[in-house]
């Protein structure tokens, strides 16, 4: 089984590699790693120990960041050192100030991961969620460096309780602990002799809790806004910004916020010619004196989307027609009823919200415009906004949890 993952971690290199031939993303993940641990031997200093974070892509740096802020709070002397995989996480990261440094992920193989680990000398490796690399694992594991994975949710269906996962529970078993999102998640890991996990919940809600106390002001889209009735829709991608085109057709009185998932020109020139009210992009409304005139406003950057939320009424999460919906908790802790596609069932936060009435899920333009005609009834809206920010506040508290356990490694 090894030799069959070491072989699809060469396959997979291979398939970026002619994907990077046309694929921006593609060619920054290929660009990203050459000659990487040799960049990594000159930046690292050797006698050093880091406190390793590795995270996927930008969501998962979200997720574990009140965890990583927390810590270097409580011990300021500390070295972060920060790993992503995917470009659209470390483009937006690389200059994070708490971390003394962020490089790509080397690839997984054997020799990687010995000479990587070797570099930076970790004290404990932290991973959100997901990323479960079987070369890094065994090697933090034989070298008995503690590994923690917070904010993990397993579910029945994932190659670790298969009959064809042995390798992937090899790569579970060299994990010190699990800090799991919900029951099912624990009970799931006794079933194949894992005892070291506990019940923290999602640091998500710890992020996006503060993040709607203090949110950025963004002086562009509050003049663009002016007090109107806002809908937002956040992280769309085609299937989504069609509903909302025609809907923005319906209800021409309100004002439209788009942040598509993808914004490289040709996204956003398609976007443009959607039939629907005037709109204008951000980059150029702030150099237009008039944004009354526009009902929408096309967010053609990344990492604005968290704050953007303050100025809505209602929001559209994005990707339900897909392979599933972005973050819901970003816009629920703003106090949001959440509108979203019918691909949700592996977000339980987004379960939770459907069950509290907080969230609607639709499967067309007939389903989006009912629960639109509901939502602009205020006393209703109100209602359900509640419901959803009162969601997220009862769920703060995985990052002390976590702490708690972790500190005594960093």
């Amino acid at each position: 089984m090894l030799f069959l993952y070491d072989l699809s971690i060469q396959l997979y290199k291979a398939f970026v590699w002619i994907a990077s031939l046309k694929n921006a993303k593609a060619r920054l993940w290929i660009q990203g790693r050459r000659s990487l641990l040799q960049h990594i031997a000159k930046e690292v200093k050797p006698n050093v120990q880091y406190t390793w974070f590795h995270f996927a892509s930008l969501g998962e740096f979200e997720q574990g960041r009140p965890v990583l802020e927390q810590l270097k709070s409580q011990q300021p002397d500390s070295h972060i050192l920060i790993t992503f995989f995917s470009p659209s996480g470390y483009q937006i990261r690389k200059n994070y100030p708490l971390a003394d440094h962020v490089f790509y992920l080397p690839i997984d193989t054997a020799q990687n991961a010995r000479e990587f680990i070797r570099l930076i000398n970790p004290k404990m490796a932290v991973f959100t969620k997901y990323e479960y690399w079987y070369q890094y694992f065994n090697e933090l594991h034989q070298q008995q460096i503690p590994l923690y994975v917070i904010s993990a949710i397993f579910r029945k269906n994932q190659p670790f309780f298969k009959w064809y996962g042995s390798l992937n529970r090899r790569m579970l078993k060299c994990v010190s602990h699990f800090f799991v999102q919900n029951e099912e998640s624990i009970e799931l890991l006794k079933e194949i002799g894992l005892q070291n996990a506990s019940l923290s919940g999602d640091t998500r809600f710890d992020r996006v809790a503060k993040n709607a106390q203090n949110p950025q002001k963004i002086n562009i889209v509050e003049r663009f806004c002016n007090n109107r009735l806002t809908f937002i829709a956040g992280s769309t991608w085609p299937e989504d910004e069609e509903l909302i085109s025609q809907l923005s057709k319906t209800y021409a009185a309100w004002k439209f916020i788009i942040a598509p998932h993808e914004i490289g020109e040709e996204k956003i020139k398609a976007l443009e010619s959607r039939p629907s009210g005037r709109s204008i992009r951000y980059s150029e409304a702030g150099q237009n004196a008039n944004l009354n005139q526009y009902q929408t406003i096309i967010i053609d950057n990344i990492g604005m989307l968290s704050s953007l939320y303050q100025y809505a009424h209602i929001a559209y999460i994005g990707g339900g027609f897909g392979k599933g919906i972005h973050n819901t908790l970003e816009a629920a802790a703003f106090g949001l009823p959440l509108i979203f596609g019918p691909e949700y069932g592996k977000f339980k936060e987004a379960k939770d919200l459907i069950k509290l009435g907080a969230a609607f899920s639709i499967k067309n333009y007939s389903e989006l415009n009912t629960a639109m005609e509901k939502l602009t009834d205020e006393n209703y809206r109100s209602q359900k906004g509640i419901a959803a920010k009162e969601y997220v506040e009862t769920n703060t508290g995985a990052t002390g949890i976590i702490l708690n356990q972790i500190s005594d490694h960093s």
